[in-house]
């Protein structure tokens, strides 16, 4: 177990405060699928991400895992069943269950997505003296280097170590 007294208050905070100046400048808002020329949010791909095309997820198992009601994820499903990138199907062992499988464009839109804008983030990096670039990526692998070293769930808010 690591000791978090070593760690200060003001690091965490720095952190906080400057994890979401990058997300927000950078994050992929809409995902294009080029092929049926469709937009989706970030939110309906990050749905997708949670799906396979071979294994089912029944709709309950998704909506939990997403913090959502079924019935919030049945309406954000229909889109995407409507679009053409999920299908819904009876559970073979309980018929009274709905799981969702993806479709090939559904696969399609999976394998495109990404959480960050690489052409923002270019912008970002191209602003940076190349001093500044290599300190500030060096820091970011060693702080991704401690969360793959961590390797536990995200608690929710509130919630104890």
């Amino acid at each position: 177990m690591i000791c978090s007294c070593t760690v200060t208050k003001q690091a965490v905070r720095r952190l906080l405060e400057a994890y979401p100046k990058i997300f927000f400048a950078c994050h992929v808002r809409h995902v294009r699928d080029p092929e049926a020329g469709k937009e989706l949010s970030a939110h309906q791909a990050s749905i997708l991400d949670h799906l396979d095309d071979v294994e089912p997820t029944s709709l309950m198992t998704l909506a939990r895992h997403m913090g959502v009601t079924a019935s919030t994820m049945s309406l954000t499903v229909d889109r995407l069943e409507r679009g053409g990138y999920v299908v819904r199907e009876k559970d073979p062992a309980d018929g009274r269950k709905v799981c969702l499988r993806l479709t090939p464009a559904g696969i399609r839109i999976k394998s495109m997505q990404k959480v960050l804008d690489s052409e923002a983030v270019e912008m970002m990096l191209a602003g940076l003296s190349a001093e500044d670039r290599e300190t500030g990526l060096r820091g970011l692998e060693i702080l991704a280097g401690a969360a793959e070293r961590q390797g536990s769930k995200p608690r929710k808010m509130g919630e104890e170590s």
